[in-house]
């Protein structure tokens, strides 16, 4: 199969990797790698994650904008006459043109190059959600939102992709975990831009909501001639980079990167990727953690409105979940990179969002407090899942068109469960507390915990009878 592993080891790795380097350069000098490693994080890392940030931003202000000023009926369920039901509908055609266009959206991203793909992605879904301001009938939302997932669909796996060309396996859950974690700071934006934003209210006539979706969407049109400009493509093609930088790019990712000269893939690596077995247990794992992910971006405004607080300062309770499930994200990525550990680390993330989960539900509708505190646990837990496995996936395979594939099917295996997560927040669960959706996010949890460990001893198992048999191939990474 194109993603059996060849020539690497977890324990060996840094001693193999040093002599893969001497081997091509006149001496393994660390001073220069940190300094290519600082020089590609500065350029590379701050505006993905600002491209993110804006995309998630842009994704799910349409929570916030489902409460804003529902107390005088200026809110957007009140004015486009949608009910809860229709609603849900809207958020779910959006998962699922999601799901339909990763996989040939990583593709264009290879063909066209990162920085064109990605600044057109920008510059129409910015558009999108800006139209989503000019709305005015339930068919209208959800034909915006279904377009809106179309082009959505190939930021978050393309970022994933992309930064294949550039870090080495164990270099890259920290790095996707500071740009998922934007997504937890676009939810404390969010929450705090829809406070401001909901004083406008009849401002030119218009409603807040309309002008949320209006400012949100503004920056993304603007950043996209930016993103076309300075995001950078391959190391290769690097103009910022010296001729030396270039060739200890080349040697530190000969075995671990994806390459920005490799040729299109061809049947036989798509069918070896579709049927190499072990990676539908990852795409399981993250079917697991979707249904929190999507929820909770999409549902924290209506579940902290059931906690008590009225719509503006509901907009405004959902900063701290977010803000500190942006910290708890960076240290469980940080440590999972540390200790070439992302299975457990993804497990043990998960047990803890179950846990605020299984307490949400347990706990009295009106213990307000209480809940609300378990609301930023399960958030923390949930969000610290994600970077661990992504880095954990792209760790096991080990060509350029095998990466693209299965970062794009992973997350496209998430869509559903993030489809699952859209239904189980029930509008009429309200004054209970919300138990369906708060038991099914905790279960899906404990089963993405059980994939991990399973799969983690499954890989140990694997590279220890390659060892006793003295297998010269690579070994997997748990």
């Amino acid at each position: 199969m194109s993603a059996m592993p060849t020539d690497f080891d977890n324990e060996k790795s840094a001693v193999d990797y040093k002599e893969e380097v001497e081997s091509q350069t006149a001496s393994y000098d660390e001073a220069a790698e940190k300094a290519l490693l600082r020089k590609q994080d500065i350029r590379i890392i701050p505006l993905s994650a600002a491209i993110y940030l804006l995309c998630y931003l842009d994704r799910s202000n349409i929570g916030n904008a489902k409460i804003l000023n529902e107390e005088t009926h200026n809110d957007l369920l009140s004015e486009i006459h949608m009910t809860a039901y229709q609603y849900t509908i809207a958020l779910m055609v959006f998962l699922i043109a999601y799901a339909l266009f990763e996989v040939p959206s990583n593709y264009l991203l290879k063909r066209l190059s990162p920085s064109r793909w990605i600044a057109f992605l920008m510059l129409v879904w910015g558009s999108l959600t800006m139209g989503l301001g000019g709305t005015h009938t339930y068919a209208e939302v959800t034909v915006v939102r279904f377009l809106l997932g179309v082009f959505e669909a190939g930021l978050f796996p393309g970022l994933v992709y992309f930064l294949t060309f550039w870090y080495r396996t164990e270099e890259r859950s920290m790095r996707v975990a500071f740009i998922l974690a934007s997504a937890t700071l676009a939810g404390a934006f969010g929450g705090a831009i829809a406070y401001g934003v909901g004083h406008m209210n009849r401002d030119n006539g218009l409603s807040a909501w309309r002008w949320l979706f209006i400012l949100e969407g503004l920056p993304s049109c603007l950043s996209s001639v930016l993103i076309f400009f300075l995001l950078p493509d391959y190391p290769e093609t690097a103009s910022w980079l010296t001729e030396d930088e270039k060739k200890l790019a080349a040697a530190r990712l000969k075995n671990q990167g994806s390459k920005g000269s490799s040729p299109p893939m061809t049947w036989a690596e798509v069918k070896d990727t579709l049927t190499d077995w072990r990676l539908y247990a990852h795409y399981a794992i993250y079917f697991g953690v979707s249904p929190p992910f999507s929820s909770l971006s999409l549902f924290t405004p209506s579940i902290v409105a059931g906690l008590g607080f009225e719509s503006l300062k509901a907009n405004l309770m959902t900063v701290p979940p977010y803000a500190i499930a942006y910290v708890a994200t960076v240290l469980t990525s940080w440590s999972a990179d540390r200790y070439n550990s992302r299975g457990l680390h993804a497990g043990v993330a998960c047990i803890v969002g179950a846990a605020g989960f299984m307490a949400s539900a347990l706990l009295p509708a009106d213990a307000y407090a209480h809940r609300y505190g378990c609301l930023i646990v399960a958030a923390s837990g949930s969000f610290s899942s994600i970077p661990p496995l992504l880095g954990w996936i792209t760790s096991n395979v080990f060509t350029t068109s095998a990466a693209g594939l299965v970062i794009a099917l992973n997350i496209s295996f998430g869509a559903p469960g993030q489809i699952v997560g859209v239904w189980i927040y029930k509008a009429d669960e309200v004054a209970k507390g919300y138990p369906t959706g708060h038991w099914t996010n905790c279960a899906l949890l404990l089963f993405a915990a059980a994939v991990s460990f399973a799969l983690t001893m499954y890989y140990r198992r694997l590279n220890a009878a390659m060892l006793r048999e003295g297998s010269q191939q690579r070994l997997y990474r748990y």
